[in-house]
């Protein structure tokens, strides 16, 4: 099992953590990974921690595939991979509708196959091949009837140096058949070790049985974030994870329409998960943090001391996971589980 670190996004100032990237690549961490919602952007922070670090792959978790056209994401990879030496891997996801549609300003809809024709683009024209798709929602050159007519295949100017592998980040049953189908690896949130064979191998199954591949699972990168906190006090340490757990159970959509609310629920927490989502969208945000069990906190996290973080990592390595990406905030527990792990 690999170790990554996963620095998230900024939500209200940008501050880039040099001393815990750096420390990462400094101890042979494999990889370190940035989000974005709807504050600060993933690659202009992988550009900034790549320009810092030598050695550490650099990952998107994830891209948002309604902010960028599928050709401009291979644009964007192929040149953060070029600068970086070949480190860089590229991490897409759908976003929600509350995001697409809120934010972005596009439609959400059949996020299957908009993926499915998403990567389709993004690989074509990374393998420099003149770039022609004709699919339901991505037509390129463009020949819709406000078309000028004037478009034409056009090919990647630079030369990527190697096949960037890309990742999707699903939780949902068919996203996740379609990442074991289509993608090199996969990038879970909120993933419980113990529950992950029975909730989600008969997907990824699934997926790599349609991807024509015999050796596909062999291969495949399960690269799955978890907080990790060393604590004498797991406590408080589990208040440090709470708020993120609300927010996406709670608010990171509406009610009947929330993949993270309802893969709780596919844990076994529909009670929970549905006070969460009600305390949550009625705006009660402090009292939603506090609705969220301290067993589901548990169950995706990492936290207490040394020796409870070792014994509870065996669960995490025997799940299937390739590569451990910590949620790490300080630099004790990224030394320790470069210990552990490394």
């Amino acid at each position: 099992m690999r170790l990554g670190l996963n620095m998230g996004y900024a939500r209200n100032r940008v501050e880039p953590r040099f001393e815990l990237v750096g420390e990462a690549d400094r101890l042979g961490y494999h990889s370190v990974w940035v989000a974005e919602a709807w504050g600060s952007d993933a690659v202009s922070m992988l550009a900034w921690y790549g320009s810092a670090t030598q050695r550490i792959g650099l990952g998107s978790a994830v891209l948002q595939m309604p902010a960028r056209t599928p050709a401009m994401t291979a644009m964007t990879a192929a040149t953060l991979d070029a600068l970086s030496g070949g480190r860089f891997h590229l991490g897409l996801g759908t976003s929600g509708p509350q995001v697409a549609e809120g934010w972005h300003g596009v439609p959400f809809g059949k996020p299957l196959g908009r993926t499915r024709e998403y990567v389709t683009v993004v690989r074509d024209a990374l393998a420099r091949q003149p770039l022609e798709h004709h699919g339901e929602h991505y037509r390129i050159p463009y020949d819709g009837p406000d078309a000028t007519g004037l478009g034409k295949p056009l090919r990647l100017q630079i030369h990527p140096q190697r096949d960037i592998p890309v990742y999707l980040g699903a939780i949902g049953p068919r996203n996740v058949a379609l990442a074991a189908e289509i993608a090199d690896g996969w990038l879970p949130i909120f993933y419980s070790p113990e529950r992950a064979a029975g909730i989600f191998g008969p997907h990824l199954g699934e997926g790599f049985a349609r991807s024509g591949d015999p050796s596909k699972g062999d291969h495949f990168d399960v690269a799955a974030t978890v907080p990790a906190v060393l604590t004498t006090e797991p406590d408080r340490a589990r208040w440090s994870i709470r708020p993120m757990l609300a927010l996406y159970i709670g608010a990171m959509g509406a009610r009947g329409h929330n993949f993270y609310h309802d893969l709780a629920v596919r844990y076994g927490y529909e009670q929970a998960a549905d006070e969460i989502q009600r305390l949550a969208l009625d705006g009660r945000h402090r009292e939603a943090m506090a609705a969220v069990p301290d067993a589901l906190v548990d169950e995706v996290s990492l936290i207490g001391s040394r020796a409870a973080i070792a014994d509870r990592l065996e669960a995490w390595k025997e799940s299937g996971v390739t590569t451990l990406v910590a949620g790490v905030e300080d630099l004790p527990t990224l030394r320790a589980l470069a210990e552990l792990v490394l």
